[in-house]
């Protein structure tokens, strides 16, 4: 059985974030850069929830079960064969899990995110 996660608080915007490798098959036009932090993770690795930022340019993706709010920055997520998500500044998107995404990011972007793994 997990333990409940502590109570905490993170200031999004400055959190200090650590690159992460992007695949470069991923990659589909520009040279964008990611960088996150896991804030929290449950014991069995199924859940969690943390920071990610990508600068822009365009790149590929299979998602998880993810529900995120973006702090700062612009994109545009295709979802194939579904909807075509515009998101900004306090937009909250749900992404699921097995979801072929193309992200076109226009300005650096930021978001807080919890991922749920099957």
């Amino acid at each position: 059985m997990n333990t409940p996660p502590p109570s905490f608080t993170v200031h999004v915007p400055d959190a200090e974030l650590e690159p992460e490798p992007l695949d470069p098959a991923q990659v589909v036009a520009g040279d964008p850069q990611v960088s996150g932090k896991v804030l929290w993770e449950s014991e069995d690795g199924r859940q969690v929830r943390g920071i990610w930022q990508i600068t822009p340019g365009t790149v590929t993706d299979t998602e998880a079960d993810e529900l995120f709010v973006v702090v700062s920055g612009r994109a545009t997520v295709e979802v194939e064969g579904g909807a075509t998500l515009e998101v900004g500044p306090g937009d909250l998107a749900v992404l699921r899990e097995g979801d072929r995404t193309r992200w076109t990011v226009h300005e650096t972007l930021r978001k807080a995110y919890q991922i749920t793994l099957p």
